[in-house]
């Protein structure tokens, strides 16, 4: 059950609200299947929608297909009939968009001023003596 293309079709990013202000911020990373269409019995093309949501200050939104190969007609049936995909196949589906995604998000909240959709690991060294300081100082190379 490979995805064998992806494909990005549009991107939106948009700042708004009071970027002043330090708090919390919560960012909902969301990824939905809107659409599936049968090619043939082993292939369906699977319309998305990913979207990252800063509580208050803006969004990135990107829209795209993906080719699925496998049962695809018995995953059309499933969509048509109950608006469901069965389990396997939808976090294979949804890992794929996540994939595909959230490099994508990350440059494109860079241009607007928002903070990545993930966190970033906080690196913490510790310099001689055992005391940590609080900002490496260059690469350590090993």
């Amino acid at each position: 059950m490979p995805i064998t293309k992806t494909e990005i079709n549009n991107v939106e990013a948009k700042r708004g609200g009071n970027p002043g202000k330090k708090a919390n911020l919560r960012i909902d990373n969301n990824s939905s299947v809107t659409l599936i269409s049968l090619v043939t019995p082993e292939e369906a093309m699977i319309d998305f929608r990913y979207q990252a949501t800063y509580q208050g200050l803006g969004n990135v939104a990107i829209e795209g297909k993906l080719t699925f190969t496998g049962e695809a007609k018995s995953l059309y049936e499933s969509w048509s009939e109950t608006g469901n995909m069965p389990e396997n196949v939808a976090s294979e589906i949804h890992s794929s968009i996540m994939r595909a995604c959230i490099p994508v998000a990350v440059l494109l909240s860079r241009e607007v001023r928002l903070p990545p959709p993930l966190p970033l690991p906080n690196i913490q060294v510790k310099g001689k003596g055992g005391k940590k300081r609080s900002a490496p100082e260059g690469i350590e190379v090993a």
